[in-house]
């Protein structure tokens, strides 16, 4: 079985522009990413699907390929969906451009649950331990099933635990957080031009609610750890200190 991870990396960024380029270590954010979803051993091929000429540019300067997209795309998800016809791989990988620090493990795992037990779209989760994280909106949860489905995505701390201080829930249930990478397969990605938004996809701003909507399987996998990812000043801070790279 031949996977393919697809980086979309787009160029405007609200809260820091031109994130993709912002150097880390001497080396672009999207470099790092790059370079470590290269040494998965479970991925056959790497691509950048970008809008940005300057992005490409880039990542040609350092042996990798990239295709251009559409500068409408809304969201990742559509980003790579529109690559497809150049790419290939019955799997499919969406990774973010904003994890510098991203375990090649993970996507071996990913692969590896993949393999184990197909599905329309796979994507990671991790235990919410802390109560602060659970009321956070800028953290994804995730309702599941016994059996590991994904039933829901929110913004809010869900599920609603009655009459328990919000202090108290993640000992009295157990709460998961999303990262947001994803594994299609093939066929799923194929039709996406097919999904119509959705309000509550358009109510929460979280992509893969089009595919729930649509009644599509989406399964998870859970990992030990939140990876690292840089949305904000704050955030590239912390990676660089974790990078080795204080810079300012």
């Amino acid at each position: 079985m031949k996977t393919t991870v697809v980086i979309p990396a787009r160029l405007g960024s609200r809260r820091l522009p031109g994130k993709p380029l912002i150097q880390i270590a001497g080396r672009p954010l999207l470099w790092h990413v790059w370079s470590r979803v290269r040494c998965a051993r479970s991925v056959n091929e790497v691509v950048v699907a970008t809008e940005a000429e300057e992005i490409r540019a880039a990542v040609v300067s350092w042996g990798g390929r990239a295709l251009m997209t559409p500068a409408a795309c809304a969201s990742g998800s559509e980003r790579v969906a529109s690559v497809l016809e150049a790419v290939g791989g019955e799997l499919v990988v969406d990774v973010q451009a904003d994890m510098p620090l991203i375990d090649p493990g993970l996507l071996d795992a990913l692969v590896a649950a993949w393999q184990q037990r197909p599905c329309d779209v796979l994507t990671p989760v991790y235990r919410i331990t802390d109560h602060e994280l659970l009321g956070n909106p800028n953290v994804v949860k995730v309702v599941r099933t016994e059996d590991g489905r994904a039933l829901y995505f929110s913004r809010s701390p869900v599920p609603h635990v009655r009459d328990v201080p919000m202090q108290r829930w993640p000992s009295r249930h157990d709460f998961w957080g999303h990262v947001g990478i994803y594994g299609f397969g093939r066929d799923v990605l194929a039709g996406y031009a097919d999904l119509a938004p959705t309000g509550i996809e358009e109510a929460e701003k979280l992509e893969q609610l089009r595919f729930v909507a649509a009644g599509l399987t989406i399964d998870t996998f859970e990992l030990n750890h939140c990876p690292v990812t840089v949305d904000t000043p704050a955030d590239l801070a912390r990676a660089r200190h974790l990078m080795g790279d204080d810079a300012v």
